[in-house]
């Protein structure tokens, strides 16, 4: 059963229309989409918890499904539900939640065997004020796994997958080099990783290919210190040696609406945010 653009439209409608907007400082949007996330959770079959934590006085949720045998490695999948200021956040990041939710929703219903646990995990704090603090809900995760001695298989981040062109040269890059070597068409979906992890990065992309349709799946590989590889959650888990990517339509490299008001609903493209997906879950189902 392929992911539901129904579903994840309606996903997306609701974490858009909250107001004030869900950023740190409101914190009533923002439990508000943490209690729509746990509502969600909660009408699946798997194991519905809460990870609560304070940032300057103020507290925040993790929450989280898990499923599989829960003494198992863990394969992490993880999107944050937080908003930059104030905008409606459709494709940063709304769209990775509506994803989160739509995956943990096939596991639930095609229920796949499971050698590995799978925690799917949404997270407050991504965007600043808090972003590369230890006050990010992903960084309070990844720590309390490495303090528990879990072991972690993967971490795959669902961070920014709706915005899609088919606009000749709607698709910018950092620098000429990286121009040279992939499309000038802002129509794929990418995984990025750090450098030094090339096995991992190419395991995912051949794993979500043969399942996301007619999207082209990339994957590129950068240095920690040019810091477009580390720009979400997945930052959080390399810190304690877990292997991690981010899932990403390029974000500012492709939507003129990042961080903007303008970043709406209407911005979005339903069908190809399915396409990723039905390839992320068949790649959570090889790994």
């Amino acid at each position: 059963m392929p992911a539901d653009q129904v579903r994840l439209h309606s996903d997306v409608q609701f974490l858009t229309g909250l107001q004030p907007a869900r950023n740190c400082h409101n914190l009533q949007s923002l439990n508000q989409a943490a209690d729509y996330i746990k509502g969600c959770f909660e009408k699946l079959s798997g194991h519905v918890s809460e990870q609560a934590f304070t940032a300057d006085g103020r507290r925040y949720r993790n929450i989280i499904t898990s499923f599989g045998p829960a003494e198992a490695a863990r394969i992490v999948i993880g999107a944050h539900y937080d908003v930059c200021g104030d905008q409606p956040g459709a494709d940063d990041n709304a769209s990775a939640v509506a994803g989160l939710l739509e995956t943990a929703r096939l596991v639930h219903q095609n229920q796949p065997p499971l050698k590995y646990r799978l925690d799917f995990v949404a997270y407050p704090n991504e965007e600043p004020p808090y972003f590369a603090t230890d006050y990010m809900g992903s960084a309070v995760h990844a720590k309390s796994l490495h303090a528990a001695n879990v072991q972690v298989r993967a971490m795959l981040c669902y961070e920014m997958i709706g915005y899609f062109s088919d606009q000749p040269n709607s698709q910018s890059f950092p620098n000429e080099a990286l121009a040279k070597l992939y499309p000038s068409t802002g129509n794929f979906i990418v995984v990025v990783g750090k450098t030094g992890q090339e096995k991992f990065t190419q395991q995912v992309q051949s794993l979500m290919q043969p399942h996301a349709g007619r999207l082209d799946v990339q994957r590129i590989n950068l240095p920690e210190s040019m810091g477009l590889a580390g720009l979400s959650d997945h930052r959080n888990y390399w810190r304690h040696g877990y292997d991690a990517v981010m899932i990403n339509d390029t974000s500012f490299l492709r939507n003129p609406n990042y961080h903007q008001k303008t970043d709406t609903i209407d911005t979005l493209d339903f069908p190809r945010m399915a396409q990723v997906v039905n390839g992320v879950y068949g790649a959570l189902l090889g790994l």
